[in-house]
C-alpha cells in the first residue's frame, strides 16, 4: 500500500506542477498573441533632468508697495508678485531633440512653438502639415512645442495626462510648472533660451511663433540658405517689424501695462510675437541678456529691450504677416495665390492650416504674380 500510495501523491503533484506552469505561460504570452506590441521609443520617457539650478519661487510681498497695486488687474497683481521668479522646473523634456549626442550641429531650423496645454487640435495638425520633421535638401528641421500648466486646476489633471501622451508619442513638448497665461509668454520665452543653450545650442537658425500660424517650410528654409552666412556667427532677427509702438495704459486691455512699471512713450523696436525669425547667434544673445533684463509683461516687446541692450537690431521682412494678409471684400482673401511667396501668416485654425499646405504641396497655383520674393533679404 505505502509504495502505492506514494507513487499516487507524486504523481499529483508533478500533474499540478506542470498545469500550474503551464497555465502561467499561457497568461504570459496571452498579450502578445491578442494585441501586438507597441513600439516603445525610449528617449520619449527618460526623466526630466534638470541641469540649471531651479529656486523656487515664493511670493515677493514687497510688491504691495507698487504704487496703485490694489487698483491693478488681478493679472497684472499676479504678475508683479512673482515677476522675479525665472527658474522654474520641467515637468516634460525632450533631451535629445537636437541629437545632443553627436552635438546639434546638424539642425538647421529648430521650430519653437508656443502652444496652450489645450491647443491639442493645433498642434496636431502642425506635425501633419508644414511643422513636419524632415530633411529639405540636407537642411534638417526639428519641431518643439513650449508649454506650461493649464491655469484651470479643474483641467489641468487632463490637461496634463494630455501632454505627457504626447511626449510619448512625438517627443516634442517642453512643459514647465507654471500657469500658461499671456503675462508669463515672456517667461516662456525666457525659459526656452535657457533649454536652447543646454539641449540645442548648435542650432543654425530658429523659428519662434504661435500655435495659430501657417508657415511654408520651403520658402523659410529657401530664404535662410539664401543668407549664405553661418547661423551661430552672425545676427538675424526678422519678422513684421514695430517702430515707435506706445504702451497701452487702458486696464481693460490685455496688453495693459502700468507707467510704473514702464514709464517709456515707446517701446524698443520690436517684431511682432505671432511669428519671427532668429539665428542661433542672436538666440543666444537673448538669453544672455535676458538674465540682467527684469520680466516684462509683453512678449515681443521684451525681446526688443533684449536686442538693444546687445547692441543688436530686429529687421522687417515682408513675407511674415503675423497680422494676416488683408484684402478688400471682393477677394478670395485664402486664395493660395497669396501665400504661394510668404513665409509665415498669422492665423490659421486648424482645418484651414490642412488646406491651405496641400493646395501648395501638391496642387500648382495659377497665380499671375509674385506677390512677396522670398529669397529676397529681410528688409528694415
Amino acid at each position: 500500500m505505502k509504495p502505492n500510495f506514494l507513487y499516487l501523491l507524486v504523481t499529483f503533484l508533478v500533474t499540478v506542477i506542470v498545469l500550474r506552469t503551464l497555465l502561467f505561460s499561457e497568461a504570459n504570452q496571452a498579450p502578445t498573441v491578442t494585441a501586438p506590441a507597441e513600439k516603445v521609443v525610449l528617449r520619449h520617457v527618460l526623466p526630466v533632468i534638470t541641469d540649471y539650478p531651479v529656486v523656487k519661487c515664493v511670493e515677493n510681498t514687497s510688491t504691495q508697495n507698487f504704487p496703485d497695486f490694489d487698483g491693478q488687474p488681478q493679472n497684472m497683481k499676479d504678475f508683479l508678485t512673482y515677476r522675479h521668479c525665472k527658474s522654474f522646473p520641467l515637468i516634460l523634456d525632450s533631451p535629445m531633440k537636437c541629437n545632443r549626442v553627436n552635438g546639434s550641429n546638424d539642425v538647421f531650423l529648430l521650430l519653437a512653438i508656443k502652444t496652450a496645454p489645450e491647443n491639442y487640435d493645433r498642434r496636431e495638425a502642425i506635425r501633419k502639415t508644414w511643422g513636419e520633421e524632415k530633411s529639405y535638401g540636407g537642411a534638417k528641421v526639428k519641431l518643439i512645442f513650449l508649454s506650461g500648466v493649464s491655469r484651470n486646476k479643474e483641467k489641468a489633471k487632463r490637461m496634463m495626462q494630455l501632454l505627457e501622451a504626447e511626449s510619448h508619442t512625438y517627443g516634442d513638448i517642453l512643459q514647465w510648472d507654471f500657469e500658461d497665461t499671456f503675462y508669463n509668454l515672456t517667461l516662456k520665452q525666457v525659459l526656452f533660451h535657457k533649454w536652447m543653450d543646454l539641449r540645442c545650442p548648435g542650432a543654425q537658425f530658429i523659428f519662434n511663433g504661435d500655435d495659430d500660424v501657417f508657415v511654408n517650410a520651403v520658402n523659410v528654409i529657401t530664404y535662410l540658405r539664401g543668407l549664405e552666412f553661418d547661423g551661430l556667427q552672425k545676427h538675424l532677427f526678422v519678422g513684421a517689424l514695430n517702430i515707435g509702438m506706445p504702451p497701452v495704459r487702458e486696464k481693460y486691455s490685455k496688453y495693459y501695462v502700468p507707467e510704473q512699471l514702464f514709464p517709456g512713450d515707446y517701446y524698443a523696436p520690436y517684431c511682432g510675437g505671432g511669428g519671427i525669425l532668429m539665428s542661433g547667434f542672436t538666440g543666444n544673445a537673448i538669453s544672455r541678456e535676458s538674465a540682467r533684463i527684469p520680466l516684462f509683461p509683453i512678449d515681443d516687446a521684451y525681446l526688443g529691450m533684449c536686442l538693444k541692450k546687445a547692441g543688436l537690431s530686429p529687421d522687417n521682412h515682408e513675407g511674415i504677416r503675423t497680422f494676416g494678409i488683408n484684402m478688400p471684400n471682393a477677394v478670395d482673401s485664402f486664395d493660395p495665390c497669396y501665400y504661394r511667396d510668404m513665409l509665415m501668416v498669422h492665423r490659421f485654425i486648424p482645418y484651414e492650416m490642412l488646406i491651405m499646405w496641400k493646395a501648395l504641396k501638391f496642387t500648382t497655383p495659377n497665380c499671375k504674380t509674385q506677390i512677396v520674393n522670398r529669397t529676397k533679404p529681410a528688409q528694415p
